[in-house]
């Protein structure tokens, strides 16, 4: 089935079946590998991508749902305000340990800062929650949030 997606503000044609998970149309067919497969139930968080600004699982999303709904992935983050503040406070601070977690983090952490600002404790970890870090780097990635949030 051939389908249009907007993915980081262009036009994408694809042709797969409608069932397919977005996490695999954007790794396997688009080569848009930043966005990572974890646990494929989502469950980790590292698939994470951006549908209208809100934060999914791509493991679990099925390409046909998407419909004209924008797609942002952590290639085009930055471009954002929230994004860029963050990709700069993740490398000021040295979050990163393995690093495979990342991206999944950074894009629920981009839509936390962008629905609140100025966030709280309480309010990153609930953003936080549904996101896995297997090197235990939770305490720097609030520090980062915080860094980015200019608090």
């Amino acid at each position: 089935m051939a389908l249009t997606l907007k993915i980081n503000g262009a036009l994408r044609e694809v042709d797969v079946d409608g069932d397919i998970p977005l996490l695999w149309v954007l790794r396997d067919v688009l080569g848009m590998t930043g966005t990572k497969f974890g646990c494929g139930q989502a469950l980790c968080g590292a698939c994470t991508v951006h549908l209208d600004g809100q934060p999914v699982r791509s493991c679990q999303t099925a390409v046909d749902s998407v419909g004209e709904s924008a797609i942002t992935t952590i290639e085009a983050i930055g471009e954002a305000p929230q994004g860029a503040a963050l990709q700069k406070a993740w490398l000021d601070l040295e979050v990163v340990q393995c690093g495979y977690c990342q991206s999944g983090q950074i894009m629920s952490a981009a839509a936390l800062l962008k629905d609140i600002p100025k966030p709280t404790d309480e309010d990153i970890d609930a953003a936080m929650s549904g996101n896995v870090c297997r090197c235990g780097t939770y305490q720097r990635i609030r520090a980062a949030i915080k860094h980015a949030a200019g608090i």
